[in-house]
């Protein structure tokens, strides 16, 4: 069995497993750079080390970040997400260091992560694909050519893009002229290779992906469905498990997708099949995410499976200790991602020092987070400082819970999407279960919130206008 893990995240995934590890008897090593001196993660693990004065950086190297495992006797490395999670040179440089990846093989984490081969494995396994260029795009007039026989609208896509960066909608073929070489370049700069494919976009479709489970042994099973639809220009903002949109019959029928697409790539550890819903009700493969996914914890929430933990098992060696059959759904679960912006003024980051800092709590209630009164939220990573996740039996319930648990959280200092979210929990359309990934865009007033103010602030106000009054 693993002994001792080296957390190669921050924030709070990195909370997340260490607690996953704590649970399970396995040391844990956190890794901080001066940016994070006093998060939460460096405090929570067994063993920190510092690994640099940049903020990012370091975390981004994967020689640094093995080399400390091995130092400080670790037999495995967790990657968490965002960062290194889905770069196979992790993973290799992991294997050729005598240490445990916890997640899949390099190769298969470099198939799936260029979307070009991941459609063609995916065609090749008889899963359904959004029709599309053949490969990547040699020239402008290919990516023309492909788009008048498909039609539009399309997608320019960065092929090795993901978390909603080097995607351009086009709905004409002088939006594909104007924006091929803006993707051009964005997926050169953000991914290091500028090259980009076109699919069709599915208008408005609902953003369906579920949750497997692969060992060594061959054993792949399916956790059911989340609904991701809620988002904003590609970055999700709420969750849901299961989906209040499908019938059991479609849950059933995507659930035996993903385990097909995952068994068709020899797929093993934890990871995700995200698939478009289409107003006909056709199911289309988007992309698979070779790791730990930020919603995860609505999955865990109405199945009772601790991800991380079998994460852990499966990369020791050990056979998933669920079939399928053992895997039941039950009730509703809700994730917010609580970020640090300000959703009235176009959502902008609102980096800063929290000053006071409340989690909610009671029946079905659940926060990850990674901050705490008086922390400074640096401004030099993602914007998600906490994730409040609830449950309930009915889909009625987990709604009033997510209004309750929202207003009961109290986080002051920085502006956060927080009132945002309890303007989308009291929209009818929402409320009713009608919705897809073009809701956010239909619905600009959820902005128009009145801001609570900080009873600090409040009281502050009382008192200089009582002294103004006594004044005068």
């Amino acid at each position: 069995m693993i002994r001792k893990i080296l957390v190669a995240n921050r924030g709070e995934i990195a909370v997340r497993i260490v607690r996953a590890c704590a649970e399970m008897g396995i040391a844990s090593v956190a890794v901080y750079t001066d940016a994070d001196r006093y998060a939460l993660h460096v405090k929570k693990a067994d063993e920190a080390y510092n690994i640099g004065n940049e903020a990012v950086t370091p975390y981004l190297n994967p020689h640094t970040l093995v080399n400390l495992a091995a130092a400080s006797g670790c037999d495995a490395l967790h990657p968490g997400y965002g960062f290194l999670s889905e770069n196979p040179l992790l993973a290799e440089v992991c294997a050729r260091r005598g240490v445990r990846f916890i997640g899949p093989g390099p190769q298969v984490i470099r198939q799936m992560g260029d979307k070009v081969q991941a459609r063609q494995a995916m065609i090749r396994a008889g899963i359904p694909v959004v029709p599309g260029s053949e490969g990547n795009l040699a020239s402008v007039e290919e990516a023309r050519q492909v788009a008048a026989k498909i039609g539009y609208p399309v997608m320019l896509k960065a092929t090795n893009g993901g978390g909603g960066r080097g995607i351009r909608r086009c709905d004409s073929e002088q939006d594909l002229l104007r924006n091929y070489d803006r993707v051009v370049s964005e997926a050169g700069k953000a991914f290091g290779k500028p090259e980009v494919f076109v699919e069709r976009c599915v208008v408005n479709p609902r953003h369906i992906e579920v949750q497997i489970l692969a060992d060594r042994q061959g054993n792949t099973i399916h956790l059911f469905e989340r609904d991701c639809s809620i988002q904003r220009r590609n970055q999700k903002l709420i969750e849901i498990a299961p989906s209040p949109q499908l019938t059991e019959a479609q849950r059933l029928y995507v659930g035996k997708l993903a385990v097909q697409a995952a068994r068709a790539v020899s797929y093993e550890n934890a990871g995700t099949v995200e698939f478009l819903l289409d107003r006909d009700n056709q199911f289309y493969f988007m992309e698979m995410n070779t790791r730990l996914q930020v919603e995860h914890t609505i999955t865990e929430t109405i199945t009772g499976v601790d991800i991380v933990q079998e994460q852990i098992r499966i990369a020791a060696g050990l056979p998933l200790q669920y079939r399928q059959g053992d895997i039941e759904h039950r009730g509703y679960a809700m994730e917010f991602r609580i970020n640090a912006e300000d959703p009235k003024n176009g959502f902008l980051p609102s980096f800063g020092r929290i000053t006071r800092y409340y989690a909610p709590g009671g029946p079905g209630v659940r926060m990850d987070a990674a901050i705490y009164t008086d922390y400074v939220i640096p401004p030099y990573f993602d914007s998600m400082c906490a994730k409040l996740t609830v449950w309930n039996l009915t889909w009625e319930g987990v709604i009033e819970r997510g209004r309750r648990a929202l207003s009961d959280m109290v986080m002051y200092g920085v502006k956060t999407t927080i009132p945002y979210y309890q303007e989308i929990l009291k929209n009818a359309d929402f409320r009713s279960g009608r919705f897809d990934t073009g809701f956010v865009d239909a619905h600009p007033e959820l902005v128009n919130y009145s801001e609570r103010m900080p009873r600090e602030v409040l009281t502050a106000a009382i008192a200089a206008a009582l002294t103004a009054h006594h004044g005068a």
